[in-house]
């Protein structure tokens, strides 16, 4: 089963590959071209340092998933994990603490892992085609907040699932799925007002006229909201955005102040209104019910799977524990669900076009929302000529071309 595993995963990886590189060719083919829908907004110059970011962004995250995957087939497969199996089993101390300090180790390990493509990312690509706006400094101290942040909830959750798994030995995979979904729940209720403030500075919209029309069209689509704020995501980076963050009455809209300069108030509108389509679509609860059902039977295969006399020779292995264990099903579990992105793509990009619709009934214009997609796409250097296997594959959203040409297709429609 080792070589079968071991296969499996280097089939998998030649995908991922083969799919970027299909993607980076199809570029370097046809991104000389302006597509139809960006004539008179981007001219040629501009396609090109689009492309040129697409490459450069690319590559560097070709190159980081080399070298993530050569360390983590080493330390799967090389022995690495037993070495480390053994060394947390060695710690004196509880189940409940050793499995934290298993957890939490390989959390710094992967944070560290990750720094140096983090830096050259931040402070190299993005610093080139004027994005970041971040000191050296507010990025050390955004580090230290989501290590701090990760570090407390990890333990937590970790702490609290042994728990539950040592006091029901034969119904734990149950309690677990409960917990982690009632875990889930709590905290998309405190985000909004004890976490997402650690990182923005949150504050009333300030276009004049522009929180009222919002309201007035959150009114129209039967959606209350708290607050509307705007964030201060100009001292990070110059990309641009809008999002709704919470549940139930602490349900908030939050723009990026980047937006807010780029674009119209009708733009703005557009793209809320699209945001409102998910929510009264209710593509935000279908998404966390098929979520929950995937975890629900990943539990379970997993509570069956960890008592396996055969699972520590997965990795070539002799004997694990059941931290070990339940990394090594963890595994095989995200090789098993590799497959199926597509298949979740393909109803993501449902949901988007579905939102789009509800967003032109809503407003009763479509070309806002297309004119704004436009300027996202602008402004973000978002590559405008992606392979239709690679997109299909892995993009949640249509492409932008596509999207822009079905929105005027439809305003068209409507004349």
């Amino acid at each position: 089963m080792f070589a079968v595993i071991l296969a499996l995963y280097a089939v998998i990886l030649g995908t991922r590959y083969w799919l970027s590189w299909l993607n980076l060719r199809y570029l370097k083919k046809h991104g000389q071209t302006v597509p139809l829908e960006f004539q008179g907004v981007i001219d040629p110059d501009l396609l090109k340092k689009i492309s040129s970011y697409t490459f450069e962004n690319s590559r560097a995250g070709l190159f980081e998933s080399f070298v993530t995957n050569i360390l983590l087939i080493a330390f799967l497969f090389g022995g690495a994990l037993g070495l480390y199996d053994r060394w947390v089993t060695s710690i004196a101390g509880s189940f409940i603490g050793r499995g934290v300090v298993f957890v939490l180790v390989l959390l710094y390990a992967e944070t560290i892992m990750g720094l140096p493509f983090s830096l050259f990312r931040h402070f190299t690509i993005e610093n080139r085609y004027g994005f970041n706006t971040m000191t050296l400094r507010l990025w050390v101290i955004d580090l230290v907040k989501s290590t701090v942040i990760a570090t407390i909830m990890s333990a937590l959750v970790v702490a609290a699932a042994l728990a539950i798994i040592q006091a029901t030995p034969q119904l734990w995979w149950l309690w677990v799925w409960a917990f982690l979904l009632l875990f889930g729940i709590f905290v998309m209720y405190i985000s909004p007002t004890l976490i997402e403030p650690l990182f923005f500075k949150f504050e009333p919209v300030k276009a004049e006229g522009l929180e009222d029309r919002i309201r007035s069209l959150m009114d129209r689509a039967g959606l209350k909201v708290s607050r509307v704020f705007q964030v201060d995501a100009s001292r990070r980076s110059r990309h641009s955005n809008a999002y709704f963050t919470g549940i139930g009455r602490v349900k908030r809209i939050v723009l990026f102040d980047t937006l807010i300069e780029q674009m119209s108030q009708e733009e703005i509108l557009a793209v809320l209104a699209h945001e409102v389509g998910h929510w009264k679509k209710r593509h935000v609860l279908k998404s966390i019910i098929l979520s929950e059902t995937i975890a629900f039977f990943g539990l379970l295969a997993a509570f069956y799977l960890i008592s396996w006399d055969g699972v520590p020779g997965l990795v070539h292995l002799s004997q694990a524990s059941f931290y070990a264990r339940i990394l090594i099903v963890g595994f095989i579990g995200s090789l098993v669900m590799f497959p199926l992105t597509p298949l979740f793509s393909f109803f993501s990009r449902r949901n988007e076009r579905e939102a789009d619709r509800f967003a032109i009934e809503l407003t009763g214009r479509s070309d806002d929302l297309a004119s704004a997609l436009v300027k996202l796409s602008r402004e973000n250097l978002s590559n405008l000529h992606p392979h239709p296997f690679y997109a299909g594959f892995y993009y949640s959203h249509p492409p932008v071309v596509e999207r822009i040409r079905e929105l005027r297709g439809q305003m068209t429609d409507s004349r």
